[in-house]
């Protein structure tokens, strides 16, 4: 709780919700928007129990070398289910920051501070990292639906009886799926093993909500938590010409945003330029002849230049694989003109 006041201003409405539930012991289908904090929902009443377990004052501060699964049984304590190994990856990596920050609060406060483990297991994971894992359960195993049937099915099943708590990510990719209906067999093995461990489900958008639920719950109560949302839009059209019925070439153009074209890289004339403004094959970019797209390409560079992340959805993969080409060019004209020079031009895609 002093983690959580340092760095938020306060909980979000489907925190507030899902915390409510879970700490009631309830199964729990979690519905929010990207960004709204439904994983974090999720785990921290779980990193919460596992802070405050039996044995939490019977480990020395600082031992990185301990974890919660030293204090009572040995095993995973919470699993965590994703359709997608790089999302699980991602998991893992944010789950450091809260677990970092409690222990920072607990020395602090002068509180012993056992460190929580976080195990990965998938189809990628070395068979010494599972043969580690086998050892010394993780308190907390991140892993795919079919990684955790696999593991059902064979001794590492043994570190799985002591979960208390299934999270189910992205759970409207595998409802109504084969995907799904494994993971439903799955959790009801593990049902059997674990003493029917609470479930937690969680999705951006789904629909119906009840039919989710129930696939989540299977002949169990679920507790459907999805606070009213609204989404926050900055929309704006953008055209980078006066006139689009009488498109000027690229040396006419005056300066869009910050940036000047007038043809750095010889598209218009197609013919031999000085080194400092090098010209290229024809099909190194999109289309020029009479086309908007010099001025869209360099309106875009302009903005991808200002921005620390952007987002560019086109019609197919040849335009995105040209556009990439183009901005790769537009940027090594600014940046580094030498490397387009006849003779010592590497290929675009090598100029980032």
């Amino acid at each position: 709780a002093g983690w959580f006041r340092e760095v938020f201003a306060r909980p979000t409405p489907v925190q507030q919700q899902a915390w409510q539930a879970v700490s009631a012991g309830k199964n729990a289908l979690v519905v929010a928007p990207t960004g709204s904090g439904k994983t974090l929902a999720a785990f921290f009443w779980a990193l919460n129990g596992l802070i405050a377990g039996d044995g939490q004052l019977s480990l020395p501060v600082g031992n990185s070398q301990l974890s919660l699964a030293d204090a009572g049984k040995p095993g995973v304590k919470v699993l965590y289910i994703s359709p997608l190994k790089a999302l699980g990856v991602d998991v893992e990596r944010n789950l450091h920051a809260p677990l970092t920050g409690i222990e920072r609060v607990a020395q602090r406060l002068g509180m012993d501070t056992p460190a929580v483990s976080i195990g990965v297991r998938s189809g990628d994971t070395p068979q010494a990292e599972r043969a580690r894992q086998l050892r010394r359960p993780p308190d907390i195993l991140i892993t795919t639906p079919e990684s955790a049937y696999l593991m059902l099915t064979s001794k590492a099943a043994g570190i799985l009886t002591t979960v208390t708590t299934v999270i189910v990510d992205e759970i409207h990719a595998l409802a109504g799926s084969k995907r799904g209906v494994h993971l439903a067999l799955t959790l009801e093995r593990l049902a059997r093993i674990a003493d029917d461990p609470q479930r937690i489900g969680l999705s951006a958008t789904v629909r119906p909500i009840e039919s989710v639920a129930q696939f989540l719950g299977g002949d169990r109560a679920v507790e459907i938590v999805a606070p009213p949302a609204q989404k926050a839009w900055e929309l704006a059209v953008r055209v980078p010409v006066d006139d689009m019925s009488d498109l000027p070439v690229p040396e006419q153009a005056s300066t869009i945003g910050e940036m000047t074209v007038d043809d750095p890289l010889g598209l218009s004339s197609g013919g031999a330029t000085d080194a400092a403004s090098p010209t290229f094959a024809s099909d190194s970019a999109l289309p020029t002849a009479k086309s908007i797209w010099p001025h869209i390409e360099a309106e875009l560079y302009q903005t991808i230049m200002e921005c620390n992340s952007t987002l560019v959805f086109v019609n197919s993969r040849r335009t995105a694989e040209r556009l990439t080409s183009r901005l790769n060019e537009l940027y090594a004209a600014e940046h580094a003109p030498e490397s387009l020079s006849a003779s010592t031009r590497r290929d675009p895609a090598q100029l980032m």
